[in-house]
């Protein structure tokens, strides 16, 4: 008999102890494949909608605490007016995100980002004719046709009120891929409409350096599509 064969271990006590360490082994690399990943976890979309929420929560506090400055009607139609053009910008940039990033599950949050920018342009439009008009309709409609910066705004706002209707599932479905298509092309009426109001509003006080700004992403968010557009024909 080989004494090597007689106090060697068994193979057989190595293969029952390695069963289990390899067990766990299998569960933690499936583990890992199954992981999702960041940006397509349900506490992702939670996150974002409390991020969304905060611009709104501070202006509240705001004018609850009485911090919004000496004239809080206009900090408050202004602040929701800023949200709303830039709440556009970054609904408009979640496309060219996916495709610069490579990051197709960045459209997942476009339709909560777009109900957002509705909300907050409701909220300026709300702001402007409580605290502004008083809630005076006849004083509201004279006010829109008589300057235009606010005529463009509400133009923008009655642009943006059927895509934010028309953002659900069942609305997709009953209109149809290519007819929702084309309505929801209407924000790019939109955000040149915003630009517009908010280059008027501004040019009362001569201060051009946001509306360059938000000219410059706008511009290239637009010119981005437009390309695109062409490439593909």
């Amino acid at each position: 008999m080989n004494l090597m064969s007689t106090v060697g271990p068994d193979p057989r006590m190595h293969s029952q102890a390695e069963g289990p360490v390899a067990a766990m082994r299998a569960n933690t690399v499936a583990g890992a494949v199954k992981r999702k990943p960041l940006l397509l976890r349900p506490a992702t979309k939670v996150l974002l909608f409390a991020l969304c929420l905060l611009p709104f929560a501070w202006l509240f506090y705001g004018a609850w605490a009485n911090t919004l400055g000496p004239n809080p009607a206009e900090a408050l139609i202004r602040a929701t007016g800023d949200w709303t053009l830039r709440f556009l910008c970054i609904t408009l940039a979640i496309s060219p995100l996916r495709t610069w990033t490579n990051l197709p599950a960045l459209a997942r949050f476009r339709r909560m980002l777009g109900l957002f920018t509705f909300f907050y342009v409701l909220m300026h439009f709300l702001s402007y004719g409580w605290l502004d008009q008083g809630f005076d309709i006849d004083a509201i409609a004279k006010d829109i046709i008589k300057r235009p910066f606010i005529l463009v705004g509400t133009a923008g706002l009655l642009l943006m009120t059927p895509l934010a209707a028309t953002s659900f599932n069942r609305a997709i479905k009953a209109l149809g891929a290519a007819r929702w298509q084309m309505l929801h092309r209407a924000v790019y009426a939109i955000a040149l409409l915003g630009l517009l109001h908010f280059f008027w509003m501004r040019a009362a006080k001569n201060n051009f350096a946001e509306v360059a700004v938000y000219a410059v992403v706008i511009a290239v968010l637009l010119g981005w599509r437009v390309k695109r557009a062409l490439a593909k024909r």
